[in-house]
């Protein structure tokens, strides 16, 4: 899962230096197809789960987190890195195995263990997704072949659509979601300085480790400042996907003052 957003504020270097590789790479059109398959068969497989440098979105670590049976603690602390953006905002890379080829975690010889539970950047391979914000604030994507020497892949015979390949690999809600942090992060690049320290610390429990987050909710009465109605209250507090999206919702209120879902009680 590749982003970009157009900013005036300093990027990353090394989203920089992704960009650029994408930019060099053929773009696939809405209704253009391309040709893929990866299953254990093609000669190359699981040759691209290693040596990665995988940023983890929230609800990449949700997904995980379920499909692995562990708190978000447990998960943080065994699998990931935690890094910032340069905007403030709060990253996880997935940790590599230490040996040479840096293989990933999950990886074993019948392939991904943790395959239903997979993130979007797995999902999405072999395309790269580019999006940004134009000015008024709307989401434009753009999507990449990514044919590298190595994936005999592109050889199998089976036709794809970028729209076809997201509902196959089950995209939409990753990549939804992903799209909401991207619009709190565009909008932070706006104001010109990185995000407060203990803003990043208060969105890092609300993005990215939400079975903590709902005792929050509670123990400060967040949800009874708000206009809510108890079913909502409860969606949020059963429901950890719910929770991330007001999580972002809320953020954005706190951080910005406005949003479009939510009010505060007069």
């Amino acid at each position: 899962m590749i982003k970009r957003i157009e900013t005036d504020t300093p990027v990353d270097p090394a989203a920089e230096e992704t960009q650029a590789f994408l930019d060099s790479l053929p773009e696939i059109k809405p209704g253009q197809s391309f040709r893929f398959a990866c299953h254990p068969r093609v000669a190359c497989f699981n040759a691209c789960c290693r040596d990665l440098n995988m940023p983890l979105a929230p609800y990449d670590v949700l997904r995980l987190r379920h499909e692995l049976g562990m708190s978000s603690e447990d998960f943080i602390g065994f699998h990931t890195k935690v890094g910032q953006y340069p905007n403030g905002y709060p990253v996880l890379y997935l940790k590599m195995d230490n040996g040479p080829e840096r293989t990933c975690p999950f990886l074993s010889p019948a392939g991904c263990s943790v395959y239903p539970g997979r993130s979007a950047a797995c999902r999405t391979y072999p395309l790269g997704r580019a999006t940004r914000e134009d000015d008024n604030g709307a989401l434009l994507e753009q999507y990449f072949l990514v044919q590298e020497p190595h994936c005999l892949g592109f050889s199998e015979n089976k036709d794809w659509t970028t729209d076809t390949w997201l509902q196959d690999q089950e995209l939409i809600e990753y990549n939804r979601l992903s799209d909401r942090y991207m619009h709190l992060m565009a909008k932070q690049q706006r104001t010109g300085y990185p995000l407060a320290q203990k803003h990043a610390t208060l969105c890092t429990l609300a993005f990215y480790q939400l079975d903590r987050f709902d005792g929050f909710l509670q123990s400060v009465g967040v949800m009874d400042r708000l206009v809510m109605t108890e079913e909502e209250k409860q969606r949020v507090l059963d429901d950890e996907t719910a929770r991330l999206e007001f999580a972002f919702d809320w953020i954005e209120l706190v951080l910005y003052g406005t949003n479009d879902r939510l009010t505060i009680k007069e």
